[in-house]
């Protein structure tokens, strides 16, 4: 009896936690606002101190940036001079742009990792038959329907196939 008490209240409280506010910002006047949408338009950054957890957000690839050019072109204009300094500093040079070269390649392997695993986490959410909600343009939540649900699906199965290695 007393475990089945418990069990009730702490289920009661769960399902209370929810219909809670949880936008929370500063209007013009100062003033503290609480509401379960968002502050108006044009409400600065700095003074939103609340924002509604994120449940779900979109699968989202991010690409990391190319070595840099002008050691190449650096490297190439000291070819052209014979002398030993130029030679030293020729060497030097491939030694940077090799030493750039790996920590690029390793920066994108660990995008690719980050890209890998929360596709994976989005592919298993999405798969559970969980209800999944969005806000639209105004803040508003929308549900997502079965032919987004597989749209988004097909997205993070593309997305697991090109950065899971």
């Amino acid at each position: 009896m007393r475990l089945s008490s418990t069990l009730c209240l702490l289920l009661l409280l769960t399902l209370a936690s929810g219909a809670q506010a949880q936008w929370k910002w500063k209007d013009s006047s100062g003033n503290v606002q609480y509401s379960d949408r968002p502050p108006p338009s044009g409400t600065p950054e700095k003074d939103i101190l609340q924002k509604p957890p994120q449940r779900y957000q979109p699968v989202v690839v991010r690409q990391f940036g190319a070595s840099a050019p002008e050691a190449a072109s650096a490297a190439a204009s000291a070819a052209s001079r014979p002398e030993p300094q130029a030679q030293a500093r020729q060497r030097q040079l491939e030694q940077e742009q090799a030493a750039k070269l790996k920590e690029t390649e390793r920066k994108q392997a660990a995008q690719r990792a980050e890209n890998c695993r929360s596709a994976k986490g989005q592919l298993q959410m999405l798969e559970s038959g969980v209800r999944i909600k969005r806000n639209n343009e105004q803040g508003e939540p929308i549900v997502i329907d079965d032919k987004q649900r597989a749209e988004e699906v097909q997205r993070a199965r593309a997305v697991i196939a090109s950065e899971c290695r």
